[in-house]
């Protein structure tokens, strides 16, 4: 399998450099491809900006309909070409991160930002009355999954059903199915590691044992179950979740998900 590691900590002896390591040995290990990007080490620009675009961009800006021009006419700057080519390749993407202010760090959003352009990530497909473009389970790459691999400093309990931060999942869904699902990525449950501030060396044997065991059995890992937008469960052009869909007492996020 083909895997692209999106890294993003500055620190390499952190819990997070020694997870996307550990990710690396483990995966050639088992006859896998892999290919980084540390993106800290690559010093990778976060902002939008004109620059980006080239000749393609407008005055004023229009960071959408100029971001899809760049696209089509390949004056996308080299590093973002060659991130989305680096997408094109894999089969399955984890990003390693750590959870900053309940989101992924700035750098990996501007990465987000920067090479989910138009045309490649979004704005593809038939609008009709039948269809509202090709997303949420459909889109350029669909067949490719994606693994979120975070660290918290938090307690595990924090992050529960009545914890006071809110559950993990529903912190992760902009993630999951705002960016990955949207151009049609399978997004794999998560691999979360607690307590990171406080982690002992113990603590880290029995975190990077079940990390292991993660990756070996990434082929066999059952998505998350999202609904796809154009398969019968949502009214067009509304979007809204036709009634009678949603499983009892079940609100929110929630209902985005099938049983």
């Amino acid at each position: 399998m083909k895997t692209l590691i999106v890294y993003a900590h500055p620190e390499p002896k952190s819990l997070n450099g020694a997870l996307k390591d550990l990710a690396v040995t483990t995966l050639e290990q088992a006859g896998h491809e892999v290919r980084v990007s540390d993106l800290y080490a690559m010093d990778w620009k976060a902002v939008v900006d004109a620059a980006d675009y080239g000749p393609a961009a407008s005055a004023p800006l229009r960071v959408v309909r100029d971001s899809g021009r760049a696209f089509d006419s390949g004056d996308l700057t080299p590093d973002v070409r060659a991130e989305q080519v680096k997408l094109l390749w894999c089969e399955m993407i984890i990003f390693q991160f750590p959870l900053w202010w309940y989101s992924m760090p700035a750098i990996l959003k501007g990465w987000v930002d920067r090479v989910f352009t138009q045309h490649f990530a979004y704005g593809v497909g038939e609008h009709s009355d039948a269809k509202y473009g090709e997303r949420y389970g459909e889109g350029t790459l669909t067949g490719r999954k994606a693994l979120l691999s975070v660290t918290i400093g938090g307690q595990e309990s924090h992050y529960s059903a009545r914890g006071v931060n809110g559950p993990i999942e529903d912190l992760l869904f902009p993630i999951h199915h705002g960016i990955l699902y949207y151009p049609g990525i399978e997004v794999l449950p998560p691999f979360v590691s607690y307590g990171a501030d406080r982690m002992t060396t113990a603590n880290y044997r029995d975190v990077a044992k079940a990390w292991e065991q993660r990756l070996l059995t990434l082929d066999s890992t059952e998505p998350i179950p999202f609904r796809r937008q154009n398969y019968g469960d949502y009214e067009i052009p509304s979007l809204q979740l036709k009634k009678g869909l949603e499983p009892a007492g079940r609100a929110g996020f929630g209902l985005h998900v099938r049983d």
